[in-house]
């Protein structure tokens, strides 16, 4: 029987077969953990993070839940996006179901004015 990291793992390779990042529309791909949420928005072809977000991070000053959160740090990578130049990007939900916080994040970033 797999276990849930396993499982993830290989829904994420599945999902990177079909998915990757260029100049043009990088991918924004999502971490979560007990703690936390991350994005990043990634060049694949040139090896390169461009943009960065967390709820972890110094700048990060949202209170509330952890979907509260999560649609901040949404808001946040979409903003730092689109003033390095970057409207549209391909949405890498990383092997996690688009539910709850996953989908929040997403949300957050659509309102942030991100395309995807």
């Amino acid at each position: 029987m797999l276990g849930k990291l396993s499982r993830r793992e290989r829904i994420k390779k599945g999902i990177r077969k079909r998915l990757t990042g260029s100049s043009e529309r990088p991918r924004l791909s999502v971490f979560r953990s007990n703690k936390g949420i991350y994005a990043q928005v990634i060049d694949d072809l040139a090896g390169k993070t461009l943009v960065s977000a967390s709820s972890l991070s110094k700048e990060f000053t949202a209170e509330g839940s952890k979907s509260d959160q999560s649609v901040a740090v949404g808001k946040l990578v979409a903003e730092k996006a689109i003033a390095a130049g970057i409207k549209e990007v391909v949405f890498d939900r990383n092997g996690y179901l688009y539910h709850g916080r996953i989908k929040s994040l997403a949300e957050g970033a659509r309102e942030g004015g991100l395309i995807f």
